[in-house]
């Protein structure tokens, strides 16, 4: 079940996995420089509006904020993204090569 730690923990999981300092986020945000700081700490939690920035500023969408099975949604993203563009061909081999690394 998703709760109000949940919301905080996977923001800063997020933020830490991209090397992103929370008063920067917070500024790149337009808030104050504690504002995410607060959020992180369980002192508040960010409007939806907000939370769609974070998102956005995260370079997520918001059904991969929730999306506890993914532990990095961003790096994620980027490989479909790649993928996509690739030949039918191009993805069986990589789809071979991957199966071989686990």
């Amino acid at each position: 079940m998703i709760d109000a730690d949940f919301i905080s923990d996977r923001i800063a999981k997020l933020r830490n996995d991209q090397k992103i300092s929370a008063r920067d986020m917070s500024l790149s945000l337009g808030q104050s420089q504690s504002y995410i700081n607060n959020i992180e700490n369980k002192k508040s939690l960010p409007s939806m509006q907000m939370f769609l920035y974070i998102c956005e500023f995260l370079k997520i969408e918001p059904k991969d904020f929730f999306d506890e099975n993914t532990e990095n949604p961003v790096v994620l993203n980027e490989a479909v993204e790649t993928f996509r563009r690739l030949s039918p061909n191009q993805l069986r081999i990589l789809i071979e090569l991957a199966k071989e690394m686990k």
